[in-house]
């Protein structure tokens, strides 16, 4: 998908990391708090972490362009005309909806690990601490198999 530069990028571009992958609205207040978590996921992170957001219609250059402007976002904002989206979110014509924010967390094999909509009980994934916690659990790899006696 391309990004605000018209560069392209692909999932595989980040093999080895842990990527968060976010779809959003500009026009959603969930997705600006959203924005500034994941800027500081990202200060915290470093390289270990891979931030891509997806800005889904009618967003266009100009609404995300202001959007990465006002919440000082330095990871790509991409671009989906809905294909991406559908795919990640499985949406169907008897189930269309796009309920954003919408957060993936995949690993760095390229496997989708946890999949978070925005709601009440999930609202310390996108506005609290709870990010950090699923990411540090990434990041420390599969638990040690159990020894048989």
């Amino acid at each position: 998908m391309p990004d605000l530069q018209l560069t392209q990028h692909d999932l595989q571009d980040y093999r080895g990391k842990v990527v968060i992958l976010d779809i959003i609205q500009t026009t959603c207040p969930h997705c600006a708090k959203l924005a500034d978590l994941l800027e500081k996921i990202h200060d915290k992170y470093g390289d270990k972490v891979a931030v891509l957001s997806i800005a889904l219609p009618p967003d266009n250059q100009a609404a995300v362009a202001k959007f990465a402007a006002e919440h000082k976002i330095t990871s790509p904002l991409l671009f989906d005309c809905g294909q991406v989206s559908v795919s990640y979110l499985k949406a169907t014509p008897q189930n269309p909806r796009a309920d954003v924010p919408h957060l993936f967390l995949i690993d760095g094999e390229g496997t989708i690990r946890n999949d978070f909509s925005y709601a009440f009980d999930t609202r310390n994934i996108f506005e609290g601490d709870g990010l950090d916690v699923e990411i540090d659990r990434l990041l420390a790899g599969p638990a040690p198999a159990k020894s048989k006696k």
